[in-house]
C-alpha cells in the first residue's frame, strides 16, 4: 500500500533544490517535509501515519517499575561498551536512547583511526558495537528519561516509557553540535545549513559558495575538504588567530582559502534554501551581507548533562561531568564516559571510559564504600 523511492540528491540537484533538500537523509511524504535526519522507528511510523513532523512522544509511563543493577543513559560507543562490561561482570542493566543508537559516531562517513579497521563507516562500526551489546543487554530507543530521584539508596528513573529502579547510573549522554541560535538557522537547517561537511558538502561541489564558521581542528578540516571537493570557501571567525593545530592553518593558508577574521554571522537568509548571511565585524562594528549557497557551523559542542544537573553532580567550567580516573562522579554508584567528560572527544576514548565506568560500577555496587565510611 506504501510505495517509496531513494533519491540521490547528488545527482538530481535540480529536484533537491526545488524541495529544499541540501543535506542526508531527509524525508517526504506526500511531497511534504516530515523529518531531517535519521529519526527514530516509532517517530517515522507516526510521521508517516499523520503526513506531518510528529509531536513528542507521549507520557506513557506502566504501573510495575523495572529493575536492574544499572542503567545506562545513551546509546554510544561509551554507553553501549559499559553494558557489555557490566553484564559480563554479572551486572543487569538496561541502555536507554532517547532518538537513534550510535550518537555522534553515525554521522562520521569514514572512520581510520579505531583500532582493527583501517577504513570503516561510522554506521558499519556502530552496526557491530550494538549487535554485541545486544547479546548482553536491552537497549531501549525513544525512551527520553525526564525524571531522575534517589529514594534509599537507589535511583528512580522516569521515562515517558516506563519506571526504572536501579543501583548505580552510567551517563553516556554525550554532546551535541554547539549552534549560533541566529535568525534563519533552525529553519533553514538541512536546506543549507549543516553541521557535517562530510555529509553534506558534496552537494557543494561545483563551486558553489560556503562559509564555515568556526576557528578551530573542526572548521579548519571543513574547509579543506569543502574546497577539496571544489566548492568556493570562506571562514568566518570572531577572533582574529585560529585555535586550530598549525599544520591545518598552513593547509588552510596554502589552498588560498579566505578568513574573514573578528567577525560572527548575525543572521542566515533564505526563503526555502540559504542564499546569505549578515556578517557583523566585531571591531568597526560593520554588518555586509554576502550571497552564499551554504553555512556549516563548527564552533564546538555543548554536553548534554540536563539530567546531570537535575541530579546535582559537578561539573567542570564548560558544563561537561567531572569525573576521576575510575570514572566516578561526585555522587557514589554514578559513573559518566564519553563526550560528556570532555577531554579528547574519539570514539577509541568513549570505548575505554565505558569499559572503566562499568568496572567501577562493578566494585562499586558489591563493596558500596561509602555506606561503609558513614560507620
Amino acid at each position: 500500500m506504501i510505495s517509496a523511492e531513494t533519491i540521490e540528491i547528488f545527482e538530481n540537484q535540480d529536484l533537491a533544490e526545488k524541495l529544499g533538500a541540501l543535506s542526508v537523509p531527509q524525508t517526504f511524504m506526500n511531497g511534504r517535509f516530515t523529518a531531517a535526519g535519521v529519526v527514530p522507528e516509532e517517530v517515522f511510523i507516526e510521521s508517516l501515519l499523520t503526513l506531518k513532523e510528529p509531536e513528542p512522544l507521549s507520557k506513557v509511563v506502566t504501573d510495575k517499575p523495572a529493575e536492574r543493577d544499572v542503567v545506562i543513559i545513551g546509546a554510544g560507543p561509551a554507553g553501549l561498551t559499559a553494558a557489555i562490561y557490566a553484564e559480563r561482570a554479572g551486572l543487569t542493566t538496561v541502555v536507554l536512547e532517547k532518538e537513534n543508537i550510535g550518537g555522534q559516531i553515525t554521522i562520521t562517513p569514514v572512520v581510520e583511526n579505531y583500532p582493527g579497521f583501517t577504513r570503516i563507516s561510522g554506521k558499519s562500526l556502530v552496526d557491530l558495537i550494538s549487535q554485541q551489546a545486544l547479546q548482553y543487554s536491552e537497549i531501549r530507543l525513544s525512551e527520553d528519561v525526564s525524571e531522575i530521584t534517589r529514594i534509599d539508596d537507589k535511583f528512580h528513573l522516569k521515562t515517558n516509557r516506563a519506571l526504572y529502579i536501579a543501583k548505580g547510573i552510567v551517563f553516556a549522554t554525550g554532546a551535541g553540535n554547539r549552534w549560533l541560535n541566529v535568525p534563519g538557522e533552525k529553519r533553514l537547517y538541512g536546506r543549507g545549513v549543516s553541521s557535517c561537511a562530510e555529509c553534506d558538502g558534496y552537494f557543494f561541489k561545483d563551486g558553489k559558495k560556503v562559509l564555515v564558521v568556526g576557528g578551530g581542528n573542526t572548521a579548519v578540516t571543513y574547509a579543506l575538504y569543502l574546497h577539496n571537493l571544489g566548492a568556493k570557501v570562506t571562514v568566518v571567525h570572531r577572533r582574529d588567530e585560529l585555535r586550530a593545530q598549525k599544520s591545518l592553518q598552513e593547509s588552510l593558508f596554502t589552498a588560498g582559502i579566505t578568513v574573514i577574521w573578528n567577525s560572527e554571522i548575525i543572521e542566515i537568509l533564505g526563503d526555502k534554501v540559504v542564499n546569505g548571511v549578515r556578517v557583523h565585524e566585531l571591531k568597526e562594528g560593520t554588518t555586509t551581507e554576502l550571497s552564499v549557497d551554504g553555512v556549516f557551523v563548527a564552533i564546538g559542542y555543548d554536553p548534554n548533562n540536563q539530567l546531570a544537573q537535575k541530579l546535582g553532580l559537578e561539573l567542570d567550567p564548560n558544563g561537561y561531568l567531572k569525573v576521576d580516573n575510575t570514572m566516578r562522579t561526585s555522587l557514589p554508584a554514578v559513573y559518566a564516559a564519553g563526550d560528556i567528560t570532555g577531554g579528547v572527544k574519539q570514539i577509541v576514548v568513549a570505548v575505554g571510559q565505558g569499559a572503566i565506568a562499568a568496572t567501577s560500577a562493578f566494585e562499586d555496587l558489591t563493596n558500596p564504600y561509602w555506606k561503609y565510611n558513614k560507620q
